[in-house]
C-alpha cells in the first residue's frame, strides 16, 4: 500500500514543496495538499492590492495551475494535528490520515500583548487583509478634506511595513487623496538589523514619498481612535495597520512536536525533520536550524529556497533514502517603496546598494521568476506590468 503524504499550506513553503515533491516522488506515494484557500498567493507582492485591488488576479495562482492531476487538493481549515494517531484534524470535523506530514501553514501576526492592538489594527498576512486595507484607506480618504486629512498609521518598519506605507503613498498620489501616513518603528531605524546603507536608502525614499517616520519608541497601547507611543506621544488615526511580528498558528499549538515556547513555531533540523520522524516543518511555521547561532530567516526568499529541498526530502523519506541538509543562501534584499525599489547585496552584482530602474526591474523579475517556477511563464508575463 502506498504511503500518504500530506502537505499543509499553499504559501511559498507549501506550494513550492508540492512542486518539488511531485517531481521527486515518481508516483511512489499518494499526495494530499490542504489549504484554507484554493490559490497560491504571491505574498511579497500582495501589498500592491492596497493601491489597486485588481492586482489580485495577478498575485493569486489557482492551485490547479500549481499541482499535478495526481495530487489531491482539499480546501479546508486545519484545526489540529494528532501525531499519535497521525491525522490532520479539520475545522469541519473530518480527519486526513498521513504517513508523512509537511507543515507549511505559515504564521499569524504577533501582537506582543499590546493592549487594544489586536482589536483595532489591520494586518497584512493574506489577500483579504490587503483588500481590507484598501477599503479602509479608501473610506477614510473619502471622508477627509485638505484641512482635515485622514491619518493612516503603519506599525512596524520591516519589509511589510515599508512596502505597505509605500503603496498607501502611491494611492494617495494617484487619487489626489488627503492622507497623512505615519510609519512607527520601536527600534532606532527602519528595517531594523539590516545594513545602515540600506536603511538610509529606504528612509530617503520613504521621506520623498511624504511618509512621516517615527523611530525609537514602541507602541504601548491602542484604542479605537488613538495610538499611544512611548511615554508621551499620542497619535490619532483613521486607519491602523500592524506589521510588527509573527507567531505560529494555533492549528499546531497542541501538536506533540517540539516548538518554541514564545513564538509557537516548530523546531526543525536542516533536513526539515522535527522531533517526530513523521513530521517535517518549513517556512514561517518553523524555526529551521542553520550553521551558526541564527536560524533561517522567516522570509519569502528562504521559504522559496527551502521548499525545493523539503519536497525532495519528503520523497527521499518515502523511498528510504538519506536526507539532504539545506543551508540558506542569502541572494540579497529588494524592497519596494511604491513604484520605486531599493536593492542591496544582490549576489554577483558589484554595487552594494542601488535603486532606480535596475532595482525596479529586479523586483519585478524576482516575482515573475517565482510565478513562472510555481505555475507558468504565461502567468509570469501576465503579472509583469503590475509587479
Amino acid at each position: 500500500m502506498s504511503d500518504n503524504v500530506v502537505v499543509l499550506g499553499s504559501g511559498y513553503a507549501g506550494a513550492g514543496a508540492v512542486k518539488s515533491l511531485e517531481s521527486h516522488l515518481d508516483g511512489r506515494a499518494n499526495v494530499t495538499w490542504i489549504s484554507d484557500v484554493d490559490y497560491h498567493l504571491v505574498l511579497h507582492e500582495s501589498h500592491r492590492c492596497i493601491r489597486d485591488p485588481s492586482v489580485r488576479e495577478k498575485v493569486t495562482i489557482p492551485v490547479e495551475e500549481v499541482k499535478s492531476p495526481s495530487t489531491t487538493f482539499r480546501q479546508a481549515t486545519v484545526d489540529g494535528v494528532d501525531t499519535d494517531e497521525r491525522v490532520v484534524e479539520l475545522e469541519d470535523g473530518s480527519d486526513v490520515s498521513y504517513d508523512y506530514l509537511l507543515v507549511g501553514i505559515g504564521s499569524r501576526t504577533a501582537f506582543f500583548g499590546i493592549d487594544g492592538l489586536r482589536e483595532h489594527a489591520h494586518t497584512l498576512k493574506s489577500l483579504d487583509d490587503a483588500l481590507s486595507i484598501h477599503d479602509a484607506v479608501s473610506e477614510a480618504a473619502a471622508a477627509a478634506t485638505r484641512d482635515d486629512p485622514a491619518t493612516v498609521v503603519v506599525g512596524g518598519a520591516g519589509l511589510s511595513g515599508i512596502q505597505t506605507a509605500g503603496e498607501i503613498a502611491e494611492y494617495r498620489d494617484d487619487y489626489g487623496a488627503s492622507i497623512d501616513i505615519e510609519l512607527v518603528e520601536g527600534l532606532d531605524r527602519v528595517l531594523p538589523n539590516s545594513d545602515p546603507e540600506l536603511q538610509g536608502a529606504l528612509r530617503k525614499r520613504l521621506e520623498a514619498a511624504d511618509v512621516n517616520i517615527h523611530t525609537g519608541e514602541f507602541i504601548g497601547e491602542v484604542d479605537g481612535e488613538t495610538v499611544y507611543i512611548g511615554d508621551d506621544t499620542e497619535m490619532d488615526y483613521d486607519v491602523l495597520i500592524w506589521t510588527g511580528g509573527i507567531t505560529g498558528r494555533e492549528a499546531v499549538a497542541d501538536a506533540k512536536i517540539d516548538k518554541d515556547d514564545r513564538s509557537n513555531r516548530i523546531f526543525s533540523e536542516m533536513t526539515f525533520e522535527t522531533d517526530d520522524d513523521r513530521v517535517f516543518a518549513i517556512g514561517d511555521a518553523a524555526i529551521v536550524d542553520q550553521p551558526g547561532d541564527d536560524p533561517a530567516p522567516p522570509t519569502a526568499q528562504a521559504a522559496w529556497q527551502a521548499a525545493e529541498v523539503a519536497g525532495e526530502n519528503l520523497a527521499r523519506r518515502v523511498k528510504g533514502q538519506p536526507l539532504t541538509e539545506w543551508t540558506y543562501d542569502d541572494k540579497g534584499t529588494v524592497v519596494s517603496v511604491g513604484e520605486e525599489a531599493v536593492a542591496h547585496d544582490v549576489k554577483f552584482l558589484p554595487i552594494s546598494t542601488f535603486g532606480g530602474v535596475p532595482a525596479e526591474l529586479l523586483k519585478k523579475g524576482i516575482a515573475a521568476r517565482w510565478i513562472a517556477d510555481v505555475s507558468s511563464i504565461g502567468n509570469a508575463l501576465d503579472a509583469w506590468p503590475d509587479m
